[in-house]
C-alpha cells in the first residue's frame, strides 16, 4: 500500500504529464508551424512575458484564496485556451491566449511545488525524516514523470505529420552554415519546413485539446484538498489586499533569494537555448525538421530518467554535488558546440547532445526547486512565484536576442550565465550548511496533531493517525 501523500503526489505528476504532452509538442512546433511574420516565436515570447507579470501578485492570491488544487485546475485551463487558439492560428487568437496562458502559468507552477514541499514535509513528520530528503524525492518523481511528456508530446506530433513524406535532401552549400561556423541568423529552411495540411494539424491540436482537458478532470477527481482549512482561515481572516499582492517582492528583501537569481534565470536560458537555438541551428540545419521531434524526445526520455535517478540520489550525494554535475556537463557541451560543425555523416552526435543536457537540465529543474521549498518553507507561495518570475526572465531575454545575435555570441552568453552561477550558488548552499533553514512547524499540517510527548518507556512522541 501507498501513503495518501505519495498517492497525491503522482496524481499531480500524471495530470501535468498530460497537460505538457499538449502544450511542449506544441511549444516546439510553434516556430515552423505558425512561421509567418513569426507569429509563432512571438506568441512565446508573450507567453514567458505574461508568466512574468503574473509572477508578482497572482500566486500568493490565488493560493492562499483557491488553495492548491483549485489553482492548479484554473491554471491548466489557461493552458488548454492556448491549444485552442492554435487550432485557428492568428495573430487575433494566438496573442490573447497566449497572454491568459501566461497568467495562469505561475500560480499553476506555484501551487505545484508549494503542494509537493507540503506533502514532502506532511511524510516526513510521520517517518520521522528529513523533511529535504523526502520533498528531494518527491521532486524527483514529478519530474520523471513530467519530463517525459517530451516524448509523448513530439511522438503525437511524429506519427500525425509523418504521413506527409515530401522531404528534400539538405544541399551541401546550406550544410556549410550550420552550428556555430555561421552567424546562424538566416538558416535556410529549404523545403523541410512545410507546413502539413489544415487536416492534420487540426487532428494534432484537437488530440492535445483532450489530453489537456483530461489533464483537468485528473486533478479535479483524484487530487486531495489538503490545504482547505487554511485557505478558509485565509478567507476568514480577510488580510489586506495589498500585503498579499505584494507578498512576492517583500520576499526579495531575503538576501538568499537575490543570490539565487542567477541560478533561477540559467534555468531558462539553458531551456530555451536546446530548444530553440539547437533545434534550429544543428539540426533543422543539417537533417531536417523532421528531426525536431526524434532530438526532443530523446532530451525528455533522459530528462525524465535522470529526474528520478537524482531526486534519489540527492539524500547521498546532498544538492550541490548534483549541481556541479550539471555544471560541467553544460560547460562540456557549450565549448563542444562551439567547434562542432554538424553533417549528416554525424546522425548519433546530434542524439548525444540532447541526452547529456536533458542530463543537465534533471538537476536544474529537480534540485532548484527543491531547494527554493527549502530555504523558504513559511512563504512557498511567494518563492516560487518568484522562482517562475526569474526563470520566465532568462525565456524572454533569450527569445528577445535570438534574432538579433549570431549563434557563437549566444553560446558565449549562455556560458557566462553558468559561469555566474558557479559563483553565487555556492555561497547560498555553504551558509545554508552553516545555518540550516528551520523546518516548518508541525502544527501547520492540520492532519498531523501530536499527543502530548511521552518521556517513559522510551516513546519520544505520538502521531495522531
Amino acid at each position: 500500500m501507498i501513503s495518501r501523500n505519495f498517492k497525491n503526489v503522482l496524481v499531480v505528476s500524471i495530470g501535468f504529464l498530460s497537460l505538457f504532452t499538449a502544450y511542449g509538442g506544441l511549444q516546439s512546433l510553434q516556430s515552423s508551424l505558425n512561421a509567418e511574420e513569426g507569429m509563432g516565436v512571438a506568441s512565446l515570447s508573450v507567453i514567458y512575458a505574461s508568466i512574468i507579470l503574473s509572477s508578482m501578485f497572482l500566486p500568493p492570491i490565488m493560493i492562499k484564496n483557491l488553495g492548491c488544487k483549485w489553482t492548479i485546475v484554473l491554471g491548466m485551463g489557461c493552458y488548454v485556451s492556448y491549444s485552442f487558439g492554435n487550432l485557428y492560428p492568428g495573430w487575433y487568437t494566438l496573442i490573447p491566449t497566449s497572454i491568459i496562458l501566461g497568467l495562469g502559468g505561475s500560480p499553476l507552477w506555484s501551487a505545484k511545488c508549494t503542494y509537493l514541499t507540503i506533502v514532502g514535509n506532511r511524510q516526513a513528520a510521520t517517518e520521522g525524516r528529513k523533511g529535504a530528503d523526502v520533498i528531494n524525492q518527491y521532486f524527483g518523481i514529478f519530474f520523471f514523470i513530467f519530463q517525459s511528456s517530451a516524448v509523448w508530446g513530439n511522438l503525437m506530433s511524429s506519427l500525425i505529420f509523418g504521413q506527409d513524406t515530401n522531404i528534400a535532401a539538405i544541399p551541401e552549400a546550406q550544410l556549410l552554415t550550420c552550428g556555430a561556423a555561421d552567424c546562424g541568423l538566416n538558416i535556410s529552411s529549404n523545403a523541410t519546413s512545410f507546413r502539413p495540411e489544415q487536416r492534420l494539424v487540426w487532428t494534432l491540436v484537437g488530440s492535445y485539446i483532450g489530453v489537456g482537458v483530461l489533464a483537468m478532470l485528473i486533478i479535479s477527481v483524484f487530487l486531495d484538498n489538503i490545504d482547505q482549512q487554511q485557505t478558509s482561515e485565509f478567507r476568514g481572516q480577510r488580510e489586506p489586499f495589498c500585503h498579499t499582492f505584494l507578498a512576492t517582492f517583500r520576499l526579495l528583501k531575503d538576501w538568499r533569494l537575490l543570490t539565487l537569481i542567477p541560478l533561477t534565470m540559467y534555468s531558462g536560458f539553458e531551456q530555451s537555448f536546446l530548444s530553440g537555438e539547437y533545434t534550429k541551428n544543428y539540426v533543422t540545419c543539417a537533417l531536417g525538421i523532421h528531426y525536431v521531434g526524434f532530438i526532443m524526445m530523446c532530451f525528455g526520455a533522459s530528462n525524465s530518467l535522470c529526474s528520478f535517478l537524482f531526486g534519489r540520489l540527492a539524500r547521498y550525494t546532498g544538492r550541490s554535488t548534483l549541481f556541479a554535475l550539471a555544471a560541467v556537463i553544460n560547460l562540456a557541451c557549450i565549448i563542444a558546440l562551439l567547434l562542432w560543425r554538424p553533417h549528416p555523416d554525424e546522425l548519433p552526435v546530434f542524439f548525444v547532445f540532447p541526452a547529456l543536457w536533458g542530463m543537465a537540465d534533471a538537476v536544474w529543474q529537480t534540485q532548484t526547486n527543491a531547494l527554493y521549498g527549502v530555504l523558504f518553507p513559511r512563504d512557498k507561495e511567494a518563492a516560487f512565484a518568484n522562482y517562475r518570475m526569474w526563470e520566465s526572465l532568462g525565456f524572454v531575454l533569450a527569445f528577445a536576442y535570438s534574432t538579433f545575435i549570431c549563434l557563437e555570441y549566444k553560446l558565449y552568453i549562455l556560458l557566462a550565465m553558468l559561469l555566474l552561477t558557479i559563483i553565487t550558488y555556492p555561497i547560498v548552499e555553504w551558509r545554508e550548511h552553516k545555518s540550516p533553514t528551520p523546518p516548518i512547524e508541525q502544527a501547520n499540517y492540520s492532519d498531523l496533531q501530536k499527543e502530548p510527548i511521552i518521556q517513559d518507556k522510551g516513546v519520544v512522541s505520538q502521531t495522531q493517525l
